[in-house]
């Protein structure tokens, strides 16, 4: 029997430690053939045993005819290629599809997640704080769902980062399928998809927990942007605590219903993050790190080289949605005299129109000191 053929037929049986399938993958690939026999002495019962036989014959074929592809590969967790970090955790795949580069895999992760019904407020920062980890040197790991998952993609690649996408579903099946352009960039930008899922699996809701486990599982950290308190969001930052991993949480708006779930983890000792540079130096004592000789520009809320146009108005815009009319009363000015203000540091930078009003955005600026990975 051919390795990928046993391989899949492992990955088919139901109830396996890790420690276990590690054992048998040991057994199988030393053994030929595989008998009845071999998985009786590693203790599998008869069903478990029905499973490793019975897998579908269409499953190998698919398998088979999608490895053809050169950036296309199986990896079992007997091979270097496996990642290291996921040897460090209870309950892994003992079988990864993945497409893109295997190496990907091997580099210091950061795991950013959030709500897929986020606000402009964690558009904003979740693109922020995901470009400068990457610009730092950390591989962004999410699950390609809508929202901050997204957000975090993509800002990955807008620095020339590399990114990693854990999928809920089989890679043959991309979820959401609005995502399928952005999943074929971070194969051609350097990352990876995978999945433990057999390649035509669907999106079924029972398959996120184990997919999120994955990507804590891969990541130094998990980053939670924006969160509800009935989040999968928060499921992925419990695996996170599970496996020792750190879990950062950025504080939001109170009222906003999607910031309780990261106000909690802050409350239950996650680090609350204002800062990208409050991540790295928290990862200082696990990774090796050196200041940047140059500076690095990113976002402060004024920057002293700028004048400030229009201060009364442009102070009581803030991150949260503010409606124009209450802009106008905040300021003590006529509506028409404020909306025109507002139009000009809109145009300048200051400010972005959304609907409902305005948000405050945040002007570069230059601090004396970032970090970049080494």
């Amino acid at each position: 029997m051919e390795k990928i053929e046993w391989m899949l037929r492992l990955a088919n049986v139901k109830g396996l430690s890790s420690q276990l399938v590690r054992h048998l993958a040991l057994a199988l690939q030393d053994s030929a053939p595989v008998d009845d026999g071999l998985l009786s002495d590693h203790g599998l019962s008869e069903i478990q045993r029905q499973q490793f036989r019975e897998i579908c014959p269409r499953q190998l074929e698919r398998t088979y005819l999608w490895l053809e592809h050169e950036e296309h590969h199986l990896v079992a967790c007997i091979d270097e290629d496996y990642p290291s970090a996921l040897t460090e955790i209870s309950r892994r795949p003992s079988l990864l599809y993945v497409a893109g580069s295997v190496n990907a895999l091997q580099t210091p992760q950061l795991g950013v997640v959030g709500s897929r019904h986020c606000t402009h407020y964690g558009k904003q920062w979740g693109s922020w704080f995901t470009q400068q980890l990457a610009l730092s040197g950390l591989t962004i790991t999410s699950g390609l769902a809508r929202g901050i998952d997204g957000v975090a993609h993509r800002a990955a690649l807008e620095a020339q980062g590399k990114t990693v996408a854990v999928l809920g579903s089989g890679l043959q099946h991309i979820y959401p399928k609005s995502h399928q352009s952005l999943a074929r960039e971070i194969i051609s930008s350097g990352g990876a998809l995978i999945s433990e899922f057999p390649l035509d699996m669907a999106p079924h809701a029972v398959n996120f927990p184990r997919r999120n486990r994955i990507i804590s599982g891969l990541s130094l950290g998990v980053l939670v942007i924006e969160a509800s308190l009935k989040s999968g969001s928060l499921v992925t930052a419990r695996y996170a605590l599970e496996q020792n991993r750190n879990v950062y949480a950025l504080p939001g708006s109170l009222g906003n219903p999607g910031s309780e779930g990261t106000h909690w983890l802050i409350q239950q000792g996650a680090l609350l993050v204002a800062h990208p540079n409050n991540i790295l130096e928290d990862l200082h004592s696990t990774l090796q790190w050196l200041p940047d000789s140059t500076s690095e520009t990113i976002y402060s809320q004024d920057s002293d080289d700028v004048p400030l146009p229009f201060a009364t108005v442009l102070a009581n815009v803030g991150d949260e949605v503010t409606p124009v009319d209450v802009v106008a009363e905040r300021a003590g000015q006529p509506v028409p005299v404020t909306a025109a203000h507002l139009l000009e540091l809109e145009l300048a930078g200051w400010i972005a129109a959304v609907p409902g009003g305005y948000v405050r955005l945040r002007r570069a600026c230059h601090v004396r000191r970032t970090y970049v990975l080494v």
